[in-house]
């Protein structure tokens, strides 16, 4: 299964969070404070510890949390595509507030002041975003290892299974509590789904983060519902009729694949028919089409 085009094309905001994580890691790393990363009960009612509570969203505090952390962020750039940078803002801020509140109130009916019972790093961003994951991503291939049927999205979910119990219950708490989070965005509370911050703050994502090597130049976001700068016109144009291949009709699932990147349906079944059903093909047509 593929997050869509490689890089952080059209996912500004994810690359500047995961530049973020990794420099906050790095950094108490170097200092020897990553033991001292995680909240307690005391950090939030006795003795509020500000520094805590800002390296609890970005730190993780150990080498495979990071890693593990840092390629799941990755792969969830998949969602800023879909919604758009703006949107997907929202997305972040309500995950991290709303899985950071439950926190809390598991820490207050716990009560433990002797230990750090919830690990650092944004679990509950990363854990609510598999609730996107689970509904909205197809499965595109099915395959069997000592005859146990896995798919494509399974290396997602080993990861994401590995990430939180990476400290047992340190970790398994803000997991849960981030599902918590990503469950309410689904379910719209508050109309949530509808919200926008101001369009500056996207352009200031947009701005802050670099092009990567080799990275295609950025377009507006594409989303799911519509307002998609890709059309069958443009692919036509890109691959015009005349070289084209007999039409063959492609798999519902590859184009579910495609759309699910955030390119518009028809479109990206106009692809899948110029590239013959290659879905890798399929994805450079469009990303070509947006560049003319």
């Amino acid at each position: 299964m593929n997050g869509g085009p490689s890089g952080f094309n059209n996912a500004p905001v994810t690359k500047t969070f995961v530049i973020a994580c990794a420099l906050f890691t790095v950094f108490f790393g170097i200092q020897g404070r990553s033991f001292k990363l995680g909240l307690s009960y005391q950090d939030i009612f006795r003795k509020l510890s500000i520094w805590k509570l800002i390296a609890s969203v970005f730190a993780f505090s150990s080498t495979p949390e990071l890693m593990f952390g840092l390629y799941l962020l990755y792969y969830f750039r998949v969602f800023e595509r879909q919604i758009g940078s703006n949107k997907y803002s929202v997305f972040i801020l309500f995950s991290i507030m709303v899985s950071f509140f439950f926190e809390v109130m598991a820490l207050a009916v716990l009560k433990d002041p002797t230990a750090n019972l919830l690990t650092s790093g944004p679990y509950g961003l990363i854990f609510a975003s598999f609730v996107p994951f689970y509904f909205d991503i197809p499965v595109s291939t099915w395959f069997r290892i000592f005859g146990v049927r896995f798919s494509d999205k399974s290396f997602i979910y080993l990861a994401g299974l590995q990430l939180l119990l990476s400290s047992w219950k340190r970790s398994l708490l803000p997991g849960i509590c981030g599902i918590l989070a990503g469950s309410l965005y689904r379910l719209n509370i508050f109309r949530i789904r509808r919200a926008k911050f101001p369009e500056f703050v996207a352009t200031f994502f947009s701005r802050l983060s670099w092009p990567s090597a080799g990275t295609p130049p950025t377009a507006p976001a594409r989303n799911l519902a519509g307002n998609v700068p890709y059309t069958t016109r443009q692919v036509e144009r890109t691959y015009p009729s005349a070289t084209a291949p007999s039409a063959i009709e492609p798999p519902e699932d590859s184009i579910a694949t495609l759309v699910s990147m955030g390119f518009d349906r028809n479109s990206a079944r106009q692809a899948l028919v110029h590239a013959r059903n290659d879905i890798n093909a399929a994805t450079n047509i469009l990303l070509e089409a947006q560049s003319h």
